[in-house]
């Protein structure tokens, strides 16, 4: 089959997209982009914080099934490591009080702060959210086991 002229160029009008089409559709995502993008950055921040909540109550029952077992709060030097293994010279543990897996990183990776007596009660456990620095605000907020 031989292709003629007509049969094989494009014909003028087909196909295609104009320079202008494409860029009103790139103004158009780059719009949704700067509207949307805040609001779902937002709710990751809060869901870590979330996240950050629930993982100290779950540590704060088992701390207190510890102090249950052993009367006493794990000292700072035994830390949060004292819920997954018996510490030398301890009485009535009954462990692991955490999943044996491992002691939980906070959201953003850091270890979480232990102290025992705390300053705020008992005990103090803390995430100092994504900068790891006590103080700051929004996602760099501190999650406490203590009232503020």
């Amino acid at each position: 089959m031989t292709c003629t002229q007509d049969s094989c160029s494009r014909r003028r009008g087909e196909g295609g997209f104009t320079l202008v089409e494409i860029l009103v559709v790139l103004v158009i995502l780059g719009l949704l982009g700067a509207l949307v993008g805040p609001r779902v950055l937002g709710y990751l921040s809060s869901a870590k914080s979330d996240t950050a909540r629930l993982q100290i109550d779950g540590m704060k029952q088992a701390l207190d099934l510890y102090r249950l077992d052993t009367g006493s709060y794990p000292p700072t030097g035994d830390g949060l490591a004292a819920l997954i293994a018996a510490p030398g010279g301890v009485r009535g543990w009954n462990g692991p009080y955490l999943d044996a897996s491992g002691i939980p990183l906070d959201p953003w990776g850091n270890a979480y702060d232990y102290k025992s007596p705390g300053d705020h009660g008992d005990f103090d456990l803390a995430s100092w959210g994504s900068d790891g620095v006590a103080g700051g605000d929004g996602e760099a907020g501190d999650v406490t086991s203590w009232k503020e």
